[in-house]
């Protein structure tokens, strides 16, 4: 869930791969990797994708049911 999640929020903000790798200052490949799900990202690095795609970890983590028992519509984050 998190890798289809990273790549749909990421292409709906407009950054590239590259782009996005740059900004968290990792290699293309690791990105790649994790878009793929190949690879999980630290949790200091979810944090910082989750800060600069501005979407929660909940959500980006895939936790929508979470998310709707708190009354968080997580359509906001889009």
């Amino acid at each position: 869930m998190f890798n289809k999640r990273l790549r749909e929020i990421r292409m709906k903000r407009g950054f590239t791969q590259q782009k996005l790798a740059d900004s968290v200052d990792i290699a293309l490949r690791s990105y790649q990797c994790y878009e793929t799900g190949t690879r999980t990202p630290c949790y200091d690095l979810l944090i910082c994708l989750a800060d600069i795609l501005d979407v929660s970890l909940d959500y980006l983590m895939g936790r929508d049911e979470f998310m709707r028992a708190h009354a968080i519509p997580f359509d906001e984050y889009l």
